[in-house]
């Protein structure tokens, strides 16, 4: 989808360009045909693209993360092109400073605007993870296991700041809806703060243009279970 101009995903990839913890980024995708559309944009991009199965995503990701060499995982969903760079960086300082096996904003505890998520934790934990589970619903979520199983991991939720602390706020792509949004924040910012405007610039614009959070305040979220 276009915002602003660029594909969702290009937004994505310039936000992500400018964090300083990560090494490499790799786009995890599908191995059917209409993600050929996909992979060509990512090599004339310069980005890894790896393409797996279609309906195991938790295999997808674990063999993209194979083919880049990983360590530690900071997974990113391409429904969220408003990702603030320092929130990623703040979820994985915190892994990094802490004896855990998952950092997150979108497990148990949420606080923060929807689509300003980041996930971190270990390939060997996923690894293990991909070789163990049969569930159809992990697969397809691939790091859903952890959440439901907290005796088992131990996880470090992100809290938001109070003053931007807006769970129910729909910062991601998922609806037609989101898209108007999508660009409508884009059209407020980007003249003013470029391309990466970051999470503060758009909570501004939001508390002093409430009736934009009206555009997709009807759109669900759809549960994994």
């Amino acid at each position: 989808m276009d915002i602003g101009g660029k594909p969702a995903l290009h937004r994505l990839i310039q936000r992500l360009r400018k964090c300083k913890t990560l090494d490499e980024i790799v786009v995890a995708t599908s191995k059917s045909a209409t993600d050929n559309e996909l992979e060509e944009w990512c090599k004339c991009n310069k980005i890894k693209c790896y393409r797996g199965s279609e309906e195991d995503v938790l295999d997808r990701v674990v063999q993209a993360h194979e083919s880049v060499g990983s360590d530690l995982i900071v997974e990113i969903t391409g429904d969220c092109p408003l990702t603030d760079p320092n929130i990623v960086d703040l979820g994985v300082e915190t892994f990094l400073k802490n004896n855990t096996d998952v950092v997150t904003n979108c497990g148990s505890v949420l606080t923060w605007p929807m689509g300003q998520y980041v996930q971190v934790f270990p390939f060997r934990l996923l690894q293990q993870l991909n070789q163990s589970t049969t569930d159809p619903v992990v697969r397809e979520h691939v790091s859903l296991f952890f959440y439901e199983n907290p005796e088992i991991y131990k996880t470090i939720n992100l809290i938001a700041p109070n003053q931007w602390r807006y769970p129910s706020w729909r910062l991601q792509l998922d609806y037609p809806e989101d898209l108007k949004f999508q660009n409508e924040i884009h059209l407020k910012l980007a003249p003013d703060f470029g391309d990466c405007f970051g999470i503060e610039e758009t909570v501004a614009v939001l508390n002093k243009f409430p009736n934009l959070l009206k555009i997709n305040s009807r759109c669900a979220e759809k549960s994994c279970r």
